[in-house]
This record gives structure tokens, C-alpha cells and sequence, in this order.
């Protein structure tokens, strides 16, 4: 038994940084597992910094300095956030409170539509089971409700953080920005001056986050947009609320678009039941679907990291798990980094000096 397990070790932590990146890893999940919610605005604001710093080199492509790249990059960032924070946020935020309100009558209308079934097939289904069902529904609609009002009134606190937050994350975004050298070389500092493993995994990991992480938010704002315009111009209600729902549905793939489809399908029967308004608002939110699978993702994703759809399903369950909402965001590029690490590992013993 020892002499397999020496093997194991000989094999994949005889070297120095091997044992380091090992290290690296346990605390960066213990950070995540323990204090991963104190630590989300300066993960986001890293994200977002990092998402920024290709529009500055792009600035810098043009002919603009470093400090005025820097600049301008923050300030499209903030008037961006602001935007979303106040323009876009409160809209949804109204249509929730009115889809809360419509619910029960939404139901209503669902268990009269829902009785014809026991009339076609008494062999399957029963009234009692459609009132049951419907019951079920209703308490779990009533429990969302009584949360969200609970929420409303005692969000004060949740309030003055979320204004903290609107302050610091520019700021530190900024910082991140101007900063950048100073904080990668004060970090670098408590490593090895030789890393070849972690400086191949870097580099590896460098072109694949920063390819996924922008053509993501590329994806979110034309999915969401696009998806806003349908439901607008078909005269859907909660078009802003779905909107967003389909654009951020696309941060987990394969999971986000099925979930996302209950409400969009919910929403267009309940307002106009089964007929052409129907037909068109889900035909054009397939096409929309289908659309962004076949031709968007291939055109923004085509040098991004390539996992399978096991991997990515394993990846939002497992960070999900540790880190909650955050941790199914953040999934794929952790997914990304772990594939990343298991492709630089060394797998052979290192070799003795020759005296």
C-alpha cells in the first residue's frame, strides 16, 4: 500500500510547483466553501476588470495612451452598470411583483383549461389528481409570494449593501484596471521565480476565460435583446423580465434554455391561450434558441474552451453546491480552470539530476 501510494506521489507531486498548485487549489475551495459570499464583489469586480481590459487594449490598438484607455474603458463600464442598475432593474423588478400578483388567476385559468383532460382520457388522469396538482402549485406560488413581500419589507439592509456595492465595484474596477501590473506582480511574488507548470496553465487559461468571459456578455446582451424585441413587438407581457430571463439563461448551457421555456410558454398561454399569438411567440423564441445554438455560439465560442456537456452539468452542480447563484455563474471558467490544470499536470516522475 505504501509503496502505491510513493508511486501515486512520485508520479504527480514530485515536483515543487506541483505541490504548490495542489495547495493553491484546497484553499482556494476552502475561500469558496467558507467565506465565498464576503468575497463575491471583489471576484466580480476581478471579472469584470478582466472583461474591461480587452476593450482598453483595444483602445490602446487605436492610438490612445494606457492612462486614457484606462479611462474611457471605466467609464463605458460604469455608464453600462448604471443603466442596468437603474434603468432595466426597476422595470423587471415591477413586472415580478405584477407576474406575482397575476399568478392566482394564472392557475385559475390553467385548472379550467387542465379539466378537459380527465374528459379525453379518464384512463389516465383524473379530477382529483388535476386538483391536487393544482393545489400543490398553489401552495408553492403562495410561499414565493409571501417571500417576496418579506423580502420587500425587510430590505433595508439588503438596500444600503446593494448602494455600497454600486460604489465600490466601479471603483474597483478601476483600480483593477490602472492598477493591473502592480496587483499581478505583488501576487506573483509569493510564488517560485521558476513556475513553468503554472505559467503554461496561465496561459492556457488566459485565451480561454478571456475569450469565454466577453463572448458570453456578448451572447447575454444580444440573446436578451433580441429576445426582448420579439416578445415586445408580439405584445407579451413581462417582455423586460423574460427578456432578461432568456439572456442570462444562456450562462448555463443546455440548463438555462430548458428551464427558461417554462415561463416564456406559461406567460404567451395563459395570455392568449392556444392560437396564432401562441404559436408565434413560441416559434420565434425557438428560432431564437436555435439561432444562438447553430450560429452564435459557433461564431463567439469558436477559440473558447470546448467541455463536454457532462463536465459542464457536473461543473454547475458541484460549484453550485459551494458557492450557490455565484457558483453555477461562475461554473464553466472554474470548469475551464480545472481542465486547464489537469492538461499542464505532469504525469512523470522527475528525473534526478545527472552528478
Amino acid at each position: 500500500m505504501i509503496d502505491i501510494f510513493k508511486k501515486w506521489y512520485d508520479r504527480y507531486l514530485s515536483e515543487e510547483e506541483s505541490v504548490l498548485l495542489l495547495v493553491m487549489l484546497l484553499g482556494g475551495l476552502l475561500l469558496l466553501a467558507t467565506v465565498g459570499d464576503i468575497l463575491t464583489p471583489i471576484f466580480v469586480a476581478v471579472v469584470l476588470a478582466y472583461l474591461m481590459q480587452g476593450v482598453a487594449n483595444q483602445l490602446y490598438r487605436w492610438g490612445l495612451s494606457a492612462r486614457i484607455g484606462v479611462w474611457v474603458a471605466t467609464l463605458m463600464f460604469t455608464s453600462a452598470f448604471f443603466a442596468f442598475v437603474l434603468g432595466l432593474l426597476p422595470l423587471v423588478w415591477r413586472q415580478l411583483v405584477s407576474l406575482a400578483r397575476e399568478a392566482p388567476a394564472m392557475v385559475d385559468r390553467g385548472r379550467s383549461e387542465l379539466l378537459v383532460l380527465p374528459e379525453r382520457y379518464p384512463a389516465l388522469i383524473s379530477r382529483e389528481q388535476i386538483d391536487m396538482l393544482v393545489n400543490s402549485v398553489q401552495g408553492d406560488m403562495a410561499q414565493w409570494g409571501q417571500l417576496l413581500v418579506t423580502k420587500g419589507l425587510s430590505s433595508i439592509p439588503g438596500l444600503v449593501a446593494v448602494l455600497v456595492y454600486m460604489v465600490l465595484t466601479p471603483l474597483m474596477v478601476f483600480f483593477f484596471l490602472k492598477d493591473r501590473d502592480q496587483i499581478v506582480g505583488w501576487a506573483t511574488s509569493f510564488l517560485p521565480e521558476q513556475r513553468p507548470l503554472l505559467s503554461r496553465i496561465w496561459a492556457e487559461m488566459d485565451q480561454q476565460f478571456a475569450n469565454y468571459v466577453r463572448g458570453k456578455v456578448i451572447e447575454i446582451i444580444i440573446i436578451g435583446g433580441v429576445s426582448y424585441a420579439a416578445f415586445a413587438f408580439f405584445g407579451l407581457n413581462y417582455a423586460a423580465l423574460l427578456g432578461l430571463l432568456v439572456g442570462l439563461s444562456v450562462i448555463i448551457p443546455y440548463i438555462g434554455a430548458t428551464l427558461v421555456t417554462i415561463p416564456v410558454v406559461a406567460v404567451a398561454f395563459f395570455q392568449w391561450g392556444v392560437g396564432p399569438s401562441f404559436y408565434w411567440v413560441v416559434g420565434a423564441y425557438t428560432l431564437i434558441q436555435i439561432l444562438d445554438g447553430n450560429v452564435l455560439v459557433p461564431l463567439l465560442f469558436s477559440e473558447a474552451v470546448n467541455l463536454h456537456p457532462v463536465a459542464i452539468i457536473v461543473a454547475v452542480l458541484f460549484f453550485g453546491g459551494i458557492w450557490g447563484v455565484w457558483g453555477v455563474f461562475f461554473a464553466i471558467p472554474l470548469a475551464t480552470l480545472v481542465s486547464a490544470i489537469l492538461s499542464a499536470w505532469p504525469t512523470e516522475p522527475k528525473q534526478p539530476s545527472p552528478a
